[in-house]
């Protein structure tokens, strides 16, 4: 889905961060300011509903998971894992974030990851209730494709994920910091001012220059319709889980600017499958997982 692709960017700071986000190419026939007045959240829920038709009509946004007409080969997947892995596509700068792909390393999670969802007020109880239950099933299917001990939890979190409004995300400042105490100034209010071509974001964070991640931080906007909601939960996750980057030559795949697909693709199971193969080791280069790679991809695609 549509959401700003400076995604999980490792930063090496006092604290390693990793920055993902749902950024689009695309642009409403109608556009609108992106200063919004106190009609906000309104206004956005128009907006949203506007870009999702807009991309259905161009057969975008799709739900088959990359069964239909997109092959792909084990040359193509260890390429797009490489890219999509060990690269990251924006750098730390004087005031932020700038857009500058740089070659980096292999990051994960080690310790188990437990997800705890917060809601705003401005959230109904009824889509509460319907966003709990879908991302407890993708979140447990995220732990069969990687093995990895993944699960939800209602309190004491390292994987925190805030559904809010536009109104309510502004005033996040304090929660993000309490959570990223090493975020910069620039990186929190790219946050709590939020372009709304950034349809949502993660920031996952790794202790001193450690690449083994410990938290993650993800913001969702409450004023998505449904399939960008559900596009939001996929991408953001899973990025949060080390798929940091992503590349225009990835198809069929979440991680592309294209907003093609909307759900995890088999292929990005198949990439989170190898972040997590043992043989890979955290920290590694590109140029040192290589060979691993390539035998993975393999192994994933064994010839016809």
């Amino acid at each position: 889905m549509a959401r700003l692709r400076w995604l999980s960017r490792v930063i090496i700071l006092l604290t390693a961060f990793a920055l993902g986000a749902c950024q689009s190419p695309y642009r409403a026939k109608r556009t609108q300011p992106d200063v919004v007045d106190h009609a906000q959240s309104r206004a956005m829920t128009t907006y949203y509903a506007q870009v999702q038709g807009d991309l259905l009509q161009q057969g975008l946004l799709r739900t088959d998971r990359g069964i239909e007409n997109t092959p792909y080969s084990a040359e193509d997947l260890a390429r797009n894992f490489t890219k999509i892995a060990l690269y990251d596509e924006y750098q730390r700068g004087f005031s932020g974030m700038v857009k500058r792909e740089a070659e980096s390393h292999l990051r994960r999670w080690e310790a188990p990851i437990f997800v705890q969802l917060h809601f705003g007020s401005s959230v109904p109880e009824g889509k509460q209730a319907i966003d709990r239950v879908r991302i407890a099933d993708y979140v447990s299917h995220l732990a069969d494709v990687t093995g990895h001990d993944i699960r939800m939890t209602s309190t004491d979190g390292n994987f925190k994920i805030y559904i809010v409004s536009e109104e309510e995300r502004r005033d996040l400042g304090p929660t993000i910091t309490k959570s990223l105490p090493h975020l910069t100034l620039p990186d929190l209010r790219g946050i709590t001012n939020m372009s709304r071509s950034t349809y949502c974001l993660v920031y996952a964070l790794s202790e001193g220059t450690s690449f083994i991640y410990s938290r993650a931080f993800a913001v969702i906007r409450a004023e998505h319709p449904d399939l960008m909601r559900q596009s939001c939960f996929h991408e953001e996750i899973a990025q949060g889980l080390g798929l940091a980057n992503d590349s225009p030559k990835a198809r069929p795949s979440i991680f592309n600017d294209d907003e093609e697909f909307a759900l995890l693709t088999i292929q990005d199971e198949q990439m989170l499958k190898m972040l997590y193969d043992p043989r890979l080791s955290i920290g590694m280069t590109a140029k040192e997982a290589a060979p691993i790679i390539t035998l993975l991809a393999h192994e994933l695609m064994p010839p016809l």
